[in-house]
């Protein structure tokens, strides 16, 4: 009675949970999948306006869940990943004709090797007049295949070339691809940055993890009420914790809140599926091939209130 006592006083559900979303290329048609056209911007924004929902620095919903406060549930935060030139160019004035905060993760090499597709230093000056400029490594590479001194002299590079070229420490990172496990995670922890985001669907509310907070992608066609749906499931995950070596999901074991008498679970590349829920706890046999190298395995109790264990294999 005890244990079922601390599993329902760790899992209390809280109704205010704000939205983060992140773009990538805009009015830019050659990548369809992560591109985001003007009239579907415009769309969102006039929705966002319509609605009830304001538009905020990401640095107030940070410092919500770093101060363990309620966050309103209108509050939406606009990211920016990668610091393509097509921001520059094509979306940057409708942030600017909303009056619309944003924070822009720069991609250091691409702008300090000066490759075409990506905003020079004298763009990211300017629009950092108007949002915050932040951390999204040096290479750009899939961090979790790197040793842990390279993951950790890649962000030392990029905090150095950020400072020297606009003066500023980066207060927030943004994982690669989204991609991190436990030794990433510790080596960038070092840095001490006011938040880390990754990029999962879900919510963020005063039980969010400030050095894991979820992102929710606006690329391709997306529908933005769907997106406003995605609540936090609160949930300890137990297993797995790393990418299986033979390549098989062989269970799951998860703490929910014990009110859940089933849930679904989706793997990547598989159907959502029905599993039980005994005293709080998911404790599933699945036997699953994983299809990806990069595997997100989700519950859910109704395909909007979710969490996420990122699991990856590396080569």
């Amino acid at each position: 009675m005890r244990y079922l006592l601390l599993i329902a006083v760790s899992f209390t559900y809280l109704f205010a949970n704000a939205h983060i979303f992140v773009y990538h290329r805009f009015a830019d048609d050659r990548h369809p999948s992560t591109n985001t056209t003007i009239a579907q911007l415009e769309s969102q924004f006039q929705y966002f306006q319509k609605n009830g929902y304001i538009v905020v620095p990401i640095e107030k919903i940070i410092e919500k869940v770093s101060n363990k406060q309620d966050i309103p549930d209108n509050w939406v935060a606009l990211t920016i990943d990668d610091s393509f030139k097509s921001f520059y160019e094509n979306g940057f004035p409708i942030f600017k004709k909303y009056n619309y905060p944003f924070s822009i993760f720069v991609y250091v090499k691409a702008t300090q090797k000066k490759y075409k597709d990506f905003m020079n230093w004298e763009e990211l000056k300017e629009v950092s007049k108007y949002g915050t400029i932040g951390h999204h490594s040096y290479g750009h590479q899939h961090m979790t295949t790197l040793s842990a001194k390279e993951v950790f002299e890649d962000t030392l590079k990029a905090n150095n070339i950020l400072k020297a070229k606009l003066g500023i420490e980066p207060k927030i990172y943004v994982y690669p691809y989204g991609e991190y496990d436990q030794k990433v995670a510790k080596e960038i922890s070092k840095f001490n940055f006011d938040a880390i985001l990754n990029q999962t669907n879900g919510s963020v509310n005063r039980n969010s993890d400030v050095m894991n907070i979820n992102r929710i992608a606006l690329v391709g066609k997306v529908n933005l009420k769907q997106k406003l749906k995605y609540k936090t499931l609160e949930a300890i995950w137990l297993e797995p914790k790393i990418f299986p070596k033979d390549s098989i999901l062989k269970k799951i074991k998860v703490k929910v809140n014990p009110k859940y008498k089933t849930m679904k679970i989706y793997v990547t590349g598989d159907k959502w599926k029905d599993i039980k829920v005994k005293n709080g706890i998911i404790d599933e046999i699945l036997e699953i091939p994983l299809k990806k190298n990069r595997t997100r395995v989700i519950i859910s109790p109704d395909y909007y209130t979710v969490s996420t264990k990122l699991i990856i294999k590396n080569k």
